[in-house]
């Protein structure tokens, strides 16, 4: 019986633990302002940064050592009671693979960047989504700068 009570008593606190950590001062921008708002809007304006990323990789950042790089994914943190972004990260990944004739063996090196976007510190996320849902997200100006994901990228990769 005691050891019952002591695991309930384990199970009540780790959950309170877990719970004070998930109600932090910011949110997933997916989650912004509640998930079922945000998810979509926010998957979508990814996916058109990603488009615009395959359409510009060739002649531009995949014609290094890795040729291969591919996103991964595309997250910013909101402030939840005042919908500014925290920050927006945009990860990405690459290899390059050698064959050694002596051994037959392959040696790859494989890396990933997590490339910072430029943005102001007032930027707002409803106003970032907006710009990033134009054509050319890839080279839109952020809000409140004259900088693009594309100079973040440059900067990175």
């Amino acid at each position: 019986m005691k050891t019952l009570i002591a695991g309930m008593l384990l199970l009540a606190t780790c959950t309170a633990i877990a719970a004070g950590h998930a109600a932090g001062p910011y949110v997933d921008a997916r989650e912004y302002p509640s998930e079922a708002e945000g998810w979509e809007r926010f998957r979508a304006v990814e996916a058109r940064l990603v488009r615009g990323f395959d359409a510009i990789c060739g002649d531009t950042f995949c014609e290094g050592e890795f040729h291969n790089l591919q996103p991964l994914r595309f997250r910013c943190s909101v402030q939840a009671a005042s919908g500014r972004v925290g920050e927006c990260l945009w990860t990405f990944t690459g290899s390059t693979a050698r064959v050694d004739t002596a051994t037959g063996r392959i040696a790859v090196d494989a890396q990933t960047w997590a490339c910072r976007a430029p943005l102001a510190a007032t930027t707002l996320l409803p106003v970032l989504l907006q710009t990033l849902e134009q054509d050319d997200a890839l080279h839109a100006a952020l809000p409140g700068t004259p900088d693009s994901i594309y100079d973040g990228l440059t900067a990175c990769l």
